[in-house]
């Protein structure tokens, strides 16, 4: 019987942030059981991990991990990563640990903060990209915004650090509050662009957003804390110069489902890489 493990990523508390199932040794299990078994469990992503490849970062803190929704295997996740760092550092301690995923190696690094394990990942190479006018009109239609509840400080834009997120910010608190979209319509475009979420933002101040991520194509109508798009997004707003090249981010997500989240996103200095980071911690059975 496959031990699979339940831990909440970007909260210390179990009933906040997004939680993820992690299966830390899934050797035995082909695709379609790693299918059978995220869909089983219904969280947005569960992390299964195998040996790393030979020559890979230290012995024992070295690992190939993948991903699965409910519905599909995805490239990367965030919150899974931190999720699984940190049951691992509850096993093998805190330190560097550095995972071989679809997209490229990730290096996450956990530490102690007076009992609170928090894990930061480092992206793959990030960039983004224009998205057509009418696939951009189709996703408004299929989110039920008009294009004037749009933050043109925030232009619309594809933005990539391991998986595709289309970036659209919200002009008010209250309209990113507001989310009732069409699930298959906004699924069928997201499939059709290679997008794994909608990441919807509002700018609360220089570097602290409000976000929200329907995330369809997983099977899951939202995404409660999703660190792939939190990295795509600090690459984003560095790239357009929406923020000094060197900034920490404060991201709030999940707010409006009632599982609150924090992630950090941390952005240097003559390095594309972007770095985010939260707390975790176990779900009791």
């Amino acid at each position: 019987m496959t031990d699979v493990l339940r831990y909440t990523a970007f909260s210390s508390d179990p009933a906040g942030g997004n939680p993820a199932g992690v299966v830390l040794d899934a050797s035995g299990l082909g695709d379609a059981d790693m299918l059978a078994i995220a869909a089983e469990l219904d969280y947005s992503e569960t992390a299964f991990l195998t040996a790393p490849p030979e020559g890979l970062g230290e012995k024992g803190r070295a690992f190939t991990v993948r991903y699965f929704s409910p519905r599909a295997e995805v490239p990367f996740c965030g919150h899974a990563t931190v999720a699984t760092a940190v049951a691992l550092a509850e096993r093998i301690g805190p330190g560097d640990l550095v995972f071989a995923t679809p997209v490229g190696t990730v290096p996450v690094t956990v530490t102690d903060d007076e009992g609170v394990l928090r894990a930061t990942l480092t992206s793959v190479e990030p960039h983004s990209e224009d998205i057509a006018p009418d696939d951009l009109a189709e996703a408004l239609a299929a989110l039920d915004w008009p294009a004037t509840d749009l933050d043109p400080a925030l232009p619309p834009r594809i933005a990539y650090a391991g998986a595709r997120h289309l970036v659209l910010g919200a002009a008010t608190r209250e309209r990113l509050a507001d989310l009732a979209y069409d699930f298959d319509r906004l699924a069928a475009l997201m499939r059709r662009l290679d997008l794994t979420t909608v990441q919807l933002a509002w700018r609360a101040s220089d570097t602290v957003f409000h976000v929200r991520d329907p995330f369809p194509v997983g099977g899951v109508v939202e995404d409660p804390a999703t660190g792939a798009a939190a990295a795509a997004f600090g690459a984003y707003v560095r790239e357009l110069g929406l923020v000094p090249e060197e900034s920490v981010l404060t991201l709030h997500q999940g707010e409006d489902l009632g599982r609150p989240g924090v992630l950090t996103v941390t952005l240097r200095a003559g390095d594309a890489r972007v770095r985010v980071g939260g707390a975790g911690a176990r779900i009791p059975e």
